[in-house]
């Protein structure tokens, strides 16, 4: 199986919440993506943080251990999700959620998140919450 972790995820690792090393060397490291969205959404964190130059260091040090998928193949399955949603009066209202809840489906990725209430909407996703297990991974 291959994941693409959400933006709550990568967070959670960086904090130390979550030993995500330990899952991705057990699973193997080519199993894992990340949404160049949650590159971005970790960069902000990083430069809004009380230490910005530590915060954008632990950023590129995990990021670089990564494949990082771009969002333009995603596109047309963001614009026809959003309409869907919209039509059945459920929008999802983070827009970077949305486009890294389509890049998981368009890439037959697993999303690994801890929001499955934003994402368990989206047609076609597959999702593990990795976070409410209280067993090893």
């Amino acid at each position: 199986m291959q994941y693409l972790l959400d933006t709550s995820t990568c967070v959670f690792f960086l904090r130390g919440k979550l030993d995500l090393a330990t899952v991705i060397r057990e699973k193997g490291r080519n199993n894992f993506f990340i949404s160049e969205i949650t590159v971005m959404e970790l960069r902000f964190g990083a430069e809004n943080s009380d230490h910005p130059s530590k915060s954008h260091k632990a950023v590129d040090d995990f990021v670089g251990g990564l494949s990082i998928i771009p969002i333009f193949g995603s596109i047309k399955r963001y614009a026809k999700e959003k309409v869907r949603l919209r039509r059945l009066g459920l929008p999802i209202n983070d827009e970077f959620d949305l486009l890294i809840a389509v890049t998981a489906v368009e890439n037959k990725l697993t999303l690994v998140t801890d929001n499955v209430k934003d994402f368990d909407r989206i047609e076609g996703i597959l999702i593990e919450n990795w976070f409410k297990r209280n067993t090893t991974l």
